[in-house]
């Protein structure tokens, strides 16, 4: 009671208490916890009138005369009865600075994780092989593997067994490819920009040599390779290609439980470009797409070799000296070799 007295020294505890009673509904349930309460609500209103040091020594005097205050469990009843009165004259403002309050301490602590965006060339939107125009494409043509742009019209691809098995075929010829297209432009591009003498530089003409007297020597080098046996070139890449190929198919001591189309590893990709999930995804696609254009142009160098007896090298060059001379429609009539 003296504590309430020092806090409104102008008003009587009559004229206090019906005039709090008539703000708020809820403070009739909270004036039930006592003169403790009471009196800090005065010191609240206190602090509206920015009496900020009577506020301090009416508060401790309160806190020092209350019995609450001794036990923990009481600290905390006396802590949620004074929420609820400032409430009761805040309205919703409080609640809204302690959801702001909780917000910004959220903000602060938790960071937001970024989802790895899968690429674009997998799954049900990647590119088709018309574009917007290509229509529906098969069931069974996910964009599970890569290069799947949804082109089977035939339906070569309908059983999953015959799907993998072709793929595991193209996905070999595609290599096979690159690296017999690289061959085959090598030699042209050492003998005419590089000085390197050949007796032979374009490709097809080039194994005959091994049938010579004086044999093959590998880049013009005879201190490197020099192949004058057929039969020994034939045991020699039997053997070699077999054992490679053998264990990509069923393992081996450098491949054992590993990938047979992309067995990676530390023998088979000492670099390590497939140990990120996404750029290893990414190169799939880039190596079946320049495989395939691989095969394309192995395809393009043997049909030149039949048309006009000359290598894809020098092709190119006497079409770029003269477009409109030689080009395919010179050919296309001719159906004798080298003419």
């Amino acid at each position: 009671g003296s504590c309430g007295d020092d806090l409104f020294p102008s008003l009587s505890q009559t004229t206090i208490v019906s005039q709090l009673f008539q703000s708020t509904p809820s403070f009739r349930r909270e004036l039930r916890s006592g003169w403790i309460a009471f009196g800090c609500l005065g010191g609240w209103v206190c602090s509206t009138r920015n009496d900020t040091r009577s506020l301090v020594q009416k508060s401790s005097v309160c806190a020092r005369s209350s019995t609450a205050r001794t036990s923990h469990r009481r600290t905390l009843a006396y802590q949620t009865t004074m929420q609820t009165v400032a409430s009761s004259f805040l309205g919703t403002a409080m609640p809204k600075v302690a959801a702001a309050r909780n917000v910004t301490s959220m903000r602060r602590t938790v960071a937001k994780k970024k989802a790895t965006p899968s690429s674009m060339w997998y799954g049900p939107d990647r590119p088709k092989f018309l574009g917007p125009y290509s229509g529906d494409t098969p069931a069974y043509l996910t964009g599970e593997y890569p290069g799947d742009y949804g082109w089977d019209t035939a339906g070569f691809s309908a059983d999953p067994e015959t799907f993998a098995a072709y793929r595991e075929a193209e996905l070999m010829h595609a290599r096979w490819a690159m690296l017999g297209a690289l061959g085959c432009i090598t030699p042209e591009l050492l003998s005419t920009y590089g000085g390197v003498d050949f007796k032979e530089p374009v490709w097809f003409k080039a194994g005959s040599q091994v049938l010579t007297e004086g044999g093959l020597d590998y880049l013009g080098n005879p201190g490197l390779v020099h192949a004058q046996s057929i039969i020994a070139i034939v045991i020699t890449q039997v053997i070699l290609m077999g054992a490679v190929e053998g264990y990509r198919v069923n393992g081996g001591p450098a491949g054992e439980g590993l990938d047979k189309n992309y067995p990676g590893g530390d023998y088979f990709d000492p670099l390590g470009l497939a140990d990120d999930p996404d750029t290893f995804a990414e190169l799939k696609v880039k190596e079946i797409k320049n495989g395939r254009l691989a095969m394309v142009a192995m395809f393009g160098f043997f049909a030149q070799a039949i048309v006009t007896g000359k290598g894809p090298l020098e092709n190119l060059l006497d079409h770029l000296s003269s477009p409109g001379a030689v080009n395919a429609f010179k050919y296309a009539t001719n159906f004798v070799p080298g003419q």
